[in-house]
């Protein structure tokens, strides 16, 4: 079976539809906010859901990932552009930053993570927001994902974890149909504890606003799945 870089961005959105807690989550700080930029906005799913609810001010999906921005670019009243987090180049333009769906975590080594964060501060004014969700190490989910296989509908996804090394786990994702491989997706995702985080948050010229166990705001734990942080610029 032939399987297009168009076919596997709708294949995602499928798999991942904007809806339930996380959107929950998000959607009100996007809604207050004026001008949003959206951090690995991936189909732009988030932004587009703004948009169709009337949200009225300057939206701008960030990704390095071509593919997925040319499905996202079905909607042209939101600005999509083409570049690593770390490259943004926006100096005081937005109220609020956000990354959802553990992109955090796609930030691998120190200096990656450090010359991002400078940039989406650097991005953001006086008094904005920075709001991102990241998985919990203590949860250890990496765990539920060896050789774990999921239906979702017709397709079977299915999980190999790689290596587990200094917080970072390999791992690849596998989506079926009717025992035809549709993709097969390799990843490095980083897992930090709460204290290094925030360490690096604070480097960067954020202060802690919020920080949850979850999208319900309940407080973290070691079995709380998310660590979801709502950071913020100096008003000053």
């Amino acid at each position: 079976m032939t399987f297009t870089d168009a076919d596997n961005a709708a294949l995602y959105d499928r798999l991942n539809p904007w809806k339930g807690a996380d959107a929950d989550f998000y959607d009100p700080l996007v809604d207050e906010a004026r001008d949003v930029l959206d951090v690995g906005c991936g189909t732009g799913q988030m932004l587009i859901a703004a948009r169709e609810r009337g949200h009225a001010g300057r939206l701008v999906g960030l990704d390095p990932h071509d593919p997925s921005l040319d499905r996202a670019r079905r909607r042209t009243d939101v600005e999509w552009v083409l570049a690593k987090a770390e490259d943004a180049r926006w100096e005081a333009e937005f109220d609020l930053a956000v990354m959802s769906s553990n992109a955090f975590q796609c930030f691998v080594t120190d200096d990656e993570l450090r010359n991002s964060l400078r940039a989406i501060r650097k991005a953001l004014r006086p008094g904005a927001r920075f709001a991102f969700d990241t998985r919990n190490p203590a949860a250890r989910e990496w765990d539920a994902w060896r050789d774990a296989t999921f239906e979702i509908d017709d397709l079977l996804v299915s999980y190999e974890v790689e290596t587990v090394e200094n917080g970072v786990v390999t791992f690849t994702e596998s989506t079926s149909h009717d025992g035809d491989l549709l993709r097969c997706d390799r990843a490095s995702l980083r897992f930090l504890e709460v204290d290094e985080l925030n360490g690096f948050l604070a480097e960067a010229g954020f202060m802690i606003e919020g920080q949850y166990g979850g999208w319900t705001r309940g407080p973290i734990t070691d079995r709380t799945r998310s660590i979801v942080t709502v950071a913020a610029t100096r008003s000053w």
